[in-house]
């Protein structure tokens, strides 16, 4: 029997512009630049993480700036919808005037009876943030930047829950079951979703789609970031792109869990990677039952690794066996300047 996953570790996307992605993440979202490094498999593309101030599994947002490409993605089956996060009961209407006052469209909605605010980046992926009720954030792990954009109080607490887009959630809801050890909590009906569902952007956009309601599944494992929702989508195989969720990553302890974790997918009869080091965590990297390609992370070694703790995000790094090739990466990646940061307290 495999283990149960407490929750989600990181969800990486494709972003275009990646001065504009950060500098919405940052001065936008107030997270916190904790790495700028590069695509360990691609290394003429920047990898950008955001998340608290220290990086906490379960914060980070990362990012694939393809700027050569310019291959817009187009939203369907298999892909992400929808990456929400934690916000305070009472920062509902501090975080949607300050959204609206940064020219976003924002919509405002309840599901399964806890506010939400759902957004687009400017390269159109979908985004909400949920205030639930209870001692869900008191529960979080995610620690505040204290020389941040937003208020202390008012700073997202990591991860709510991703929202997957499948052609039918039995393949899907098998694995979160069955190998990531889910639990069914919920569902609603077509009729309450079909405003929920349309999502503007320019690859999110599910304009035209119809959904069959949502389930909500829980870890038993799991606190903050524990919620994965299943919506099922009559559009036709999404495809990658600028504007879509490359990946999403579920939590594990060490690597003695990723050996029983590759077991498991194996026994659904999946193909999972061998472990990868990733020198933040390692990982290996299945394609579930539903087309989404899922990681396992594990929760170390973390981000100071490589640069102190105050300093994250200041400098391009490079894993050891690249340094010998700095200048030559270098030349190729696009311009970039870290992000200016005004502290809420200043």
């Amino acid at each position: 029997m495999s283990p149960t996953t407490p929750g989600l570790h990181h969800v990486t996307a494709i972003a275009g512009d990646p001065q504009e992605n950060a500098d919405f993440y940052v001065d936008t979202l107030g997270l916190r630049f904790v790495k700028r490094t590069i695509n360990h498999d691609d290394t003429g593309t920047y990898h950008f993480y955001f998340g608290d101030e220290g990086g906490t599994p379960g914060t980070n947002i990362t990012f694939f700036p393809w700027t050569d490409r310019g291959r817009q993605g187009e939203f369907g089956a298999g892909q992400t919808q929808a990456t929400a996060y934690l916000i305070p009961t009472d920062s509902v209407d501090y975080w949607q005037d300050r959204l609206e006052s940064a020219g976003l469209d924002v919509d405002r909605t309840e599901r399964f009876d806890d506010p939400v605010l759902g957004v687009s980046d400017p390269d159109g992926i979908r985004l909400e943030l949920v205030a639930p009720g209870g001692d869900v954030i008191a529960e979080s792990d995610a620690t505040p930047w204290e020389d941040g954009p937003v208020p202390t109080d008012h700073q997202l607490r990591g991860f709510h829950s991703v929202t997957l887009a499948v052609s039918e959630f039995g393949p899907t809801e098998t694995i979160l079951t069955d190998v990531l050890g889910y639990e069914l909590e919920a569902e609603t009906e077509a009729e309450a979703e079909a405003d929920a569902n349309t999502v503007t952007g320019s690859a999110s956009n599910t304009s035209g789609t119809s959904t069959n309601g949502r389930r909500r599944y829980h870890s038993a494992a799991g606190g903050p970031g524990s919620i994965v929702d299943l919506v099922e989508t009559d559009a036709g195989r999404g495809r990658m792109g600028v504007g879509t969720v490359h990946h999403v990553a579920f939590e594990a302890a060490d690597l003695d869990e990723q050996e029983q974790w590759r077991e498991a997918y194996a026994d659904q009869g999946l193909r999972p990677s061998r472990v990868i080091d990733r020198k933040y965590f390692q990982s290996i990297y299945t394609r579930e039952l539903g087309g989404i390609l899922f990681e396992m992370a594990t929760t170390g070694p973390g981000f100071t690794v490589d640069e102190a703790y105050e300093s994250l995000g200041s400098d391009l790094v490079l894993p050891s066996q690249l340094e010998e090739e700095r200048d030559q990466i270098e030349s190729q990646l696009p311009p970039f300047d870290e992000p200016e940061v005004t502290s809420a307290d200043e």
